[in-house]
């Protein structure tokens, strides 16, 4: 682990119950602080995470997954650590990659190391349900058209933040439409962006995104809403390419 850096490692958790424990045992051998935020959680994992030597936050209800971002980010810049690096829960992070977040960090020559699952091909990664590869696709292209970046993955939640660079940001996007906010503020702030490879790992093809969101279409729409609303709110801070073709007045499928 760094010597200069403070690193806290966030975790997002919603009825993990089955791979809470071993996660977190394995996060807390790289020696950075955890906070787990449970967004809610209805099985066992509030007992579990009881019983771990770690900081919790607890939603009453279930917010949403931008929401335990938000929450994250919030922590990391109050507690005055210099890096925020999240995880999931579910096995498809691997603990084992945090060392090249933090190899990353000790470069300094990034605000946000963001993991992709389709920077390199690893022999061992897993085939993605196509919906959701499609809508990747289809989402990054997008993003990348419009705000000039080269991101390969605009939806994987394996990060690392830096505190001071993140923490001005006006984040309130509350569900799976938080990356779309997320990327169009970090462009507007101009913060320097990388790409770290990891694992794409799916041990749960058939999860459930709630509601009308599993229908991908629905879902799709739903993102590109965020984005475009998004990049009409920061209009006069980004390139010139960001507003063509844009709907003045974006519509969701989803209402809030």
């Amino acid at each position: 682990m760094s010597d200069t850096s403070r690193i806290l490692i966030g975790i997002p958790v919603y009825n993990e119950a089955a791979s809470v424990p071993d996660v977190i045992e394995a996060v807390r051998g790289y020696g950075c602080d955890v906070l787990v935020v449970d967004d809610g959680s209805t099985d066992e994992t509030p007992m579990l995470l009881a019983r771990q030597p770690v900081e919790v936050a607890r939603h009453a209800v279930n917010r949403g997954y931008g929401r335990s971002m938000q929450d994250m980010i919030r922590w990391a810049c109050c507690g005055s650590y210099d890096w925020l690096i999240t995880m999931d829960c579910d096995r498809q992070h691997e603990p084992e990659s945090i060392p090249a977040f933090i190899e990353a960090i000790e470069r300094n020559d990034a605000d946000v190391i963001s993991g992709s699952r389709y920077l390199d091909v690893h022999p061992e990664n897993d085939a993605p349900p196509e919906d959701r590869r499609s809508t990747n696709r289809l989402i990054t292209q997008e993003l990348n058209a419009r705000l000039d970046l080269s991101i390969t993955d605009a939806f994987c939640g394996f990060k690392a933040y830096r505190s001071r660079a993140c923490g001005p940001l006006e984040l309130d996007a509350d569900g799976y439409d938080f990356p779309m906010q997320f990327w169009v503020q970090a462009v507007a702030a101009e913060l320097r962006i990388v790409e770290l490879p990891v694992r794409l790992i799916y041990n749960d093809p058939n999860r459930s995104f709630g509601g009308p969101l599993d229908d991908v279409e629905v879902r799709r729409r739903h993102y590109e809403a965020t984005l475009h609303r998004e990049l009409l709110r920061c209009s006069d801070r980004l390139p010139t390419t960001a507003l063509a073709g844009l709907d003045p007045a974006p519509a969701d499928l989803v209402s809030d």
